[in-house]
């Protein structure tokens, strides 16, 4: 035949019957060992005979997110969960147009008469996923309760997020026993106890649950997690607890902790009277010493403004924006607080932010003694001194929030 002439059919015939016989010519189990190096699309792609079929079912997926966020890859979904039941993780978001996913026990009824003309497509395929390991829902439309999310043995990372209709309870992690990350984000109609993932007191590493304003009970109902390292509650409105309860032994490997304002010392705590900050300082002091990276935003930085203030019902408090003109260049009495650091040592300053974030703060407490002059420490104490002191103008001279009519001299002063 001449080298460029196409095969006859006699030929191709001839090849199909070689390369299937060499694919039933390899054991199912191998066939999947091979497959399990390539990307969820490329299997299916290679699925060309019964046992090539056979081993894709077999084949434990590498961990590569399917995303299903079109009708496109919902139907791409809806064939992997026979074809392909050991993917590992599963990433769903919103299918745009007029698309949804099957209501749920007890659904929204506003939300259903909305959607009742929606094409609707099955979310409980997902339950022939027997190996999932990670599972995001970001968006989704789902609406009412579904048992299934709870069905993942092997699940390590779990994160619903912006689900408005979605109804699930923290109970239902108690099906989830090896979940080591957990990320529950603007999720209004999550309900249920901290205390309900003490279940998980042995796995859970990351926990993160914020803008949720259902959610009860105390954070240190956690303090005794072996592994959790990052302890993210902020804007949940029904916690509670002090953060001056934290105990050497407490919360052993933690690294970041954000608290809600409902907690003593959370994101935004506001103090009743100036004589409970001294006190609570300390106890701030001690678990930075412990943990320095502890309060990464907020306490060490006003990058996302997360700080503790003087609440408006305190009787320390003065109505400067009602009562005086405020020209937005003349610094504001002083009721917010910080911590600064400067080399190793580390004080706490009242202070007020004007425009651009400029800062304003009264002489700083410190909590640390000045490093000697002949330590390693010294010229970077000297930098970071300078460079605290320099936001120390209009209150030099105090410690605490000058008293309105102290407050009133140095504004008249300024001007």
């Amino acid at each position: 035949m001449h080298p460029s002439a196409p095969p006859s059919p006699k030929s191709m015939n001839e090849m199909h019957l070689t390369n299937e016989t060499t694919a039933e010519e390899v054991s199912i189990d191998e066939v999947a060992i091979i497959f399990s190096f390539l990307l969820p699309k490329d299997i299916m792609r290679a699925r060309v005979c019964t046992t090539w079929r056979e081993a894709a079912k077999k084949t434990l997926v590498p961990p590569t997110a399917l995303k299903v966020d079109s009708l496109k890859s919902y139907n791409a979904m809806r064939v992997m969960s026979s074809a392909l039941p050991h993917l590992q993780q599963l990433s769903i978001s919103k299918i745009h147009g007029p698309h949804k996913y099957s209501d749920g026990e007890d659904p929204d009824e506003r939300r259903a008469r909305y959607t009742a003309n929606y094409n609707t497509h099955d979310i409980n395929i997902i339950s022939n996923f027997l190996k999932l390991c990670s599972l995001e829902i970001r968006g989704a439309h789902l609406s009412g309760r579904y048992p299934v999310l709870s069905t993942f043995p092997l699940l390590t990372k779990l994160s619903i997020s912006d689900c408005i209709y979605l109804k699930f309870d923290l109970d239902m992690f108690v099906g989830l026993p090896l979940l080591k990350e957990l990320r529950l984000i603007d999720n209004p109609r999550l309900t249920g106890n901290l205390g309900s993932l003490r279940v998980l007191k042995d796995t859970l590493e990351k926990v993160v649950i914020s803008d949720s304003r259902n959610i009860e009970g105390n954070f240190m109902d956690l303090a005794n997690f072996p592994r959790l390292k990052e302890l993210d509650l902020r804007r949940t409105a029904f916690l509670t607890g002090d953060i001056r309860h934290i105990r050497g032994h407490d919360f052993p490997a933690l690294e970041s902790l954000v608290l809600p304002e409902t907690v003593r010392g959370g994101v935004c705590y506001k103090f009743q009277h100036i004589s409970d900050v001294p006190s609570f300082m300390h106890a701030i002091h001690s678990l930075l010493q412990r943990s320095p990276p502890l309060f990464k935003e907020g306490v060490l930085s006003r990058s996302s403004a997360p700080f503790w203030r003087l609440s408006e019902a305190s009787p320390d408090w003065y109505d400067w924006n009602e009562r005086y003109d405020w020209d937005g260049e003349t610094p504001i009495p002083p009721f917010d607080l910080r911590i600064v650091q400067a080399g190793s040592r580390r004080g706490w300053s009242w202070c007020s932010y004007g425009p651009e974030n400029e800062c304003h703060s009264c002489e700083i407490n410190w909590l640390d003694l000045e490093p000697s002059s002949e330590s390693n420490d010294y010229e970077t104490y000297i930098e970071g001194l300078q460079r605290v002191q320099r936001n120390v103008n209009f209150y030099r001279g105090y410690y605490e929030i000058p008293a309105e009519d102290e407050y009133l001299r140095l504004r008249e002063e300024w001007l």
